[in-house]
């Protein structure tokens, strides 16, 4: 540097400076780069901050996504009816999976919303990062604001699916107890695996760009697996028949405990035992489903957060 230069000139132009110089620099003034990852606790105090404007972009997303149809938000419960009467006439007519299974409409159509339910909150989830690449690049705020709203937006579709299905229950033989009262506690845990999932879509779909493609049958083979057409303990374990023949697959035991782990199969199992039965779910199934939530939303925050610096770039 001669010594015409001034100590300004030297500054402003970072052109002059050694490599990590400027990185020396900024540490000694405190500055830092805006997009930088802040620790986990400010992490999750920012979205704590912007929580009504994650409830009121769901909210706009669910009212923009119907605009454009004659019947508006009715979709929401129409769809998942038609998808459960589709599968009624294929699995529970013509092939015979409701046979011994009491209420086997309700059955059906409650493990239809809550598979439903945690399917499109993972495949929105996939695509929350990848499809708002301009507004990351455009605006600085938690990236897990996006996984997450679309989770929202999912729950406010299983509320009206909901108002649906109790009537549903009754009709087909069901009757109110006080376990419909801990409905909101099934909900507010498989709400909880759901982010937790959604935020780990999310990031691998901003990695694996084939994700999208594949999420259809992931799901799909993720459906048949969690009971909702049969019975998981009687087609894979299996029981003696009146007339002398053993009924289902005759699987060892494990084999069935194995399937009812499975997470979207527990929630399920939680909610059918709320609506359905006079004992309620057992206890099981409720630690299963809340160590799947608790597994889900931590370890899926913790996921997201560690690739925060990396969203939105090319």
């Amino acid at each position: 540097m001669s010594g015409n230069e001034s100590t300004a000139e030297r500054t402003y132009d970072p052109r002059r400076y050694a490599p990590g110089e400027l990185a020396a620099l900024a540490t000694r003034h405190g500055l830092r780069r805006s997009a930088a990852r802040p620790r986990m606790t400010v992490y999750l105090r920012r979205l704590w901050d912007r929580r009504r404007f994650i409830s009121a972009y769901a909210d706009a997303r669910n009212t923009s996504k119907y605009s454009g149809t004659v019947i508006g938000r009715l979709w929401q419960v129409i769809t998942p009816l038609l998808n459960a009467a589709v599968y009624f006439v294929m699995f529970g007519l013509i092939l015979g999976g409701g046979a011994g299974v009491d209420n086997y409409v309700a059955f059906l159509v409650t493990g239809m919303f809550v598979f439903t339910y945690t399917q499109r909150t993972v495949a929105a989830g996939g695509k929350s990062v990848s499809a708002n690449l301009s507004l990351i690049r455009a605006l600085h705020f938690p990236r897990a604001i996006l996984p997450i709203a679309y989770t929202l937006q999912e729950l406010q579709q299983l509320f009206w699916s909901m108002l649906v299905l109790l009537p549903i229950v009754l009709l087909d033989g069901g009757r109110p107890s006080a376990h419909w009262l801990l409905v909101p506690v099934a909900l507010f845990l498989q709400t909880l695996f759901n982010a937790g999932a959604a935020l780990i879509a999310a990031r691998l779909g901003t990695q694996v760009r084939d994700l999208n493609q594949l999420m259809p049958f992931i799901t799909r083979t993720w459906l048949y697996l969690s009971g909702i057409f049969f019975s998981i303990q009687d087609k894979v374990v299996g029981h003696p028949a009146p007339d002398g023949e053993w009924s289902g697959a005759h699987l060892p035991q494990w084999v069935a405990d194995l399937m009812y782990a499975n997470p979207a199969a527990a929630y399920i199992e939680l909610m059918r035992g709320l609506l359905m039965s006079d004992t309620g779910p057992t206890a099981t199934t409720w630690l299963t489903c809340a160590a799947w939530a608790l597994i889900g939303c931590v370890g899926g925050v913790w996921y997201f957060w560690s690739a925060e610096e990396r969203y939105g770039r090319g």
